[in-house]
């Protein structure tokens, strides 16, 4: 179970005491088989304060994969790293709301909030307002804006209650519940209709989980589901007074020069369905969460393998993507899918399947015999529902091209 801290621990770790503290702490290796060796060299060490210096480090260290090198010096709570947005789709938010004046009703740690107030460049930092129902985390967040050369204010309060007037509000509510289960469906803590209903005025901006159910929410607004480096990260429901789409999806990329790229509903969608092409293309998440996957074709010129499944084929690669080239085909079966691999001394095998019944691990594993090649020589092996019956595609993956520059 994680640590949880204090407001105490808080006030310590802040302290020029629990500054050395830490800067001692981070030449420990601290990994899971070290913790408890490491823990008593801090005991030893320190009069107070070895397991919240111990967790703090550990964070740090998981946090500056995901929010950037700044997060060194940030404060977390195990449950708000989690929940917090990886520094490029942040990045990519605030920039929506730069022009806007936006109180942050679930500010936690701080980390969208600096973002939003980084959007603003020179302007007033009085546009921009952070709270939170938990006072640690409010005091963790004070740290991190200042840590980040950042300022704004900070309140406690409930994202239930009005406590600004004139700004739009944003809030990522909580994705477990007290227990610490993960909640599910269209459900979040508080719940999408709470804070549209205290806020009804001017309702709100809000990131949910990527797989929501946003149709069950029918929410008015655009939908966008954000990507990055090929995983759905999140969806922003925007209000009818900033949407400008019904759904949209965005594509980011933290590779050199961050390359980025979208596709929306008010797109043509006549894509068509059709046989295997030279390419078999398994689109962005972002873009099958979004519903998009027939805009996304028609704008390359590729079609479905299947109107029910996200499949598509052509013979142009679009920039960004990962491909499939189609080197054979045949009706599924094992025995047919393990003499392709003998064939070609594959010792590599990637399996991809949609609408079928087959779990890759399980099938990987009973092909292991087949697998007789160098582990350099690569397969694909796509198991797709064409109509009622399953087809097999063996491929060699093509890699991605650039994606184009991030969209202003």
């Amino acid at each position: 179970m994680a640590y949880q801290f204090t407001a105490d621990d808080v006030r310590f770790l802040t302290s020029p005491a629990g500054f050395e503290a830490l800067t001692g702490a981070d030449t420990l290796p601290l990994t899971e088989s070290t913790l408890l060796t490491d823990l008593t060299t801090l005991r030893k060490r320190l009069a107070v304060g070895a397991a919240p210096v111990a967790e703090t480090v550990r964070l740090r260290r998981r946090a500056v994969d995901k929010l950037g090198p700044e997060a060194a010096g940030w404060l977390f709570t195990d449950e708000a790293l989690q929940q917090a947005t990886p520094g490029p789709v942040a990045a990519h938010r605030a920039r929506r709301l730069a022009g806007t004046a936006v109180h942050d009703l679930t500010c936690s740690i701080g980390a969208d909030l600096a973002a939003l107030l980084r959007s603003m460049g020179s302007r007033s930092a009085a546009a921009r307002l952070g709270s939170d129902l938990d006072p640690v985390r409010l005091l963790m967040a004070r740290h991190n804006l200042v840590a980040a050369g950042l300022a704004a204010p900070l309140l406690r309060a409930d994202a239930l209650t009005r406590t600004s007037h004139g700004l739009l509000g944003y809030a990522d509510p909580a994705r477990r519940d007290r227990t610490g289960r993960r909640i599910t469906s269209a459900s979040t803590l508080p719940s999408v209709a709470e804070l549209d209903a205290v806020h009804s005025a001017r309702p709100p901006v809000l990131r949910l989980p990527p797989g929501i159910d946003y149709d069950e929410l029918a929410r008015p607004g655009e939908v966008e589901i954000v990507s990055l480096d090929g995983g759905a990260r999140e969806a922003v429901l925007w209000p009818a007074e900033l949407a400008l789409v019904a759904r949209r999806a965005t594509v980011l990329s933290s590779g050199p020069g961050g390359g980025a790229w979208q596709v929306t509903s008010d797109e043509p969608d006549d894509a068509g369905v059709g046989p295997v092409g030279d390419v078999i293309i398994d689109p962005d998440p972002a873009v099958v969460r979004a519903h998009l996957v027939r805009h996304y074709a028609a704008r390359h010129g590729l079609w479905l393998l299947d109107p029910h499944l996200a499949y598509l084929t052509g013979s142009v690669v679009p920039l960004g993507i990962r491909a499939f080239r189609v080197l054979d085909s045949a009706p599924y079966r094992e025995k047919t899918v393990a003499g392709w691999a003998r064939r070609d001394r594959i010792g590599t095998l990637e399996i991809k399947q949609r609408g079928t019944p087959v779990i890759p691990d399980d099938l990987r594993r009973r092909l292991r015999p087949a697998l007789t090649g160098p582990t350099t020589a690569a397969a694909t092996v796509v198991v797709a529902r064409i109509g009622q019956d399953a087809q097999a595609f063996w491929c060699r993956a093509v890699a991605a091209n650039p994606a184009p520059a991030q969209p202003g």
